[in-house]
């Protein structure tokens, strides 16, 4: 309710997010930056951006490649060790038609899946239920994040 009721944010949040002027940051290394999502599909859905505003795939260099790919890596290894996942769903939307709903800013999602997680409050309510705050998941991520050296 409060994200279909409250005022949509109309700054990009991975900017915002290295402005420190976001609660839900984990990470911010030398060239990417790790947030949770507001709006996850389950607990532990996090994005990861590169640092530099951009919204084609073409416009990395091959050094923010291979830091966004070490960030992924990282993540992951991070949410298995905290939330015990059976698998994870990584991916990239690039453009509205292909589902981006932060178009200007590329990012990648990194989504922790476990046998049943779909269930049929999501398949025929079109509800999500996640079942630990926001807040309590940052808690126990954050940590870990830190301890890879970013800010």
């Amino acid at each position: 309710m409060e994200y279909i009721s409250g005022e949509k944010e109309r700054d990009c949040i991975f900017c915002r997010a290295l402005l420190d002027r976001d609660e839900l940051t984990l990470y911010k290394g030398s060239l990417s930056v790790v947030v949770m999502n507001k709006y996850p599909y389950i607990n532990g859905h996090l994005l990861v951006a590169p640092k530099r505003h951009m919204s084609s795939f073409d416009d990395l260099t091959t050094e923010e490649m291979g830091d966004l790919l070490k960030t992924i890596k990282d993540s992951i290894v991070i949410l298995r060790k905290v939330m015990k996942p059976e698998g994870f769903n990584v991916g990239l939307n690039l453009g509205k038609a292909a589902g981006a709903g932060i178009e200007d800013h590329l990012h990648f999602h990194i989504v922790p899946r476990w046998h049943g997680d779909t269930n049929a409050m999501t398949v025929i309510g079109e509800v999500r239920v996640i079942p630990e705050h926001l807040k309590a998941t940052y808690q126990k991520l954050k940590p870990y994040f830190e301890a890879l050296g970013g800010k």
